[in-house]
């Protein structure tokens, strides 16, 4: 077995965790050279495994279209201090709130993520939410799961797990709780 010496480019270097807006923590796995229309291209070679996809992004374009390194350790206490937040939910409509949560979650940054993540949990108290709520909350999840994992160098069951409990432990959602609560029975 032949080992690649490691290719370092634009600051992000083969073999490492990078991650890329629309689709989260991926793997740099080669830097390769491809001819388009004559023109001689460095292309990153990025791979994500959950999704089973390889993404090949010019080297030149790699910060123009939002590639970034993995969320260093004080980012990740931020976004893990945001889900602890109360949940602010406009009242604007359903549909509207839906395509700024989907922003947010292909945006690439992980306390956007985490605010999304924040807005859109459910308790098994609360009532069900709707399909597309459920997908947006599973899409924003798995996007901050998987950083904080590959940050942590945790599974991403873990840190999923980790940062649902820090939402259900969080003083202001269980305020907001009670307060529901007895708003309920006094009706």
């Amino acid at each position: 077995m032949t080992t690649k010496k490691t290719v370092k480019r634009q600051g992000f270097r083969t073999n490492e965790s990078i991650v890329y807006p629309a689709h989260g923590v991926g793997r740099i796995v080669d830097v390769e050279t491809q001819e388009v229309a004559g023109m001689k291209l460095e292309l990153f070679v990025i791979d994500f495994d959950k999704d089973k996809m390889t993404l090949r992004v010019p080297v030149a374009k790699a910060g123009s279209v939002g590639m970034r390194k993995l969320a260093d350790e004080t980012t990740v206490a931020k976004a893990l201090e945001t889900v602890r937040g109360r949940a602010r939910v406009k009242r604007t409509m359903w549909s509207r709130r839906a395509q700024e949560y989907e922003a947010k979650i292909n945006s690439g940054d992980l306390i956007a993520i985490s605010e999304v993540v924040r807005d859109l949990y459910r308790s098994e108290a609360q009532p069900e939410p709707s399909y597309s709520e459920r997908q947006l909350y599973e899409a924003a999840i798995d996007r901050m799961a998987r950083e904080v994992a590959a940050v942590e160098k945790t599974s991403e069951t873990e840190a999923q797990r980790k940062v649902e409990k820090l939402i259900e432990a969080s003083p202001k959602r269980k305020r907001a709780q009670e307060e529901e609560e007895s708003r309920e029975e006094a009706a």
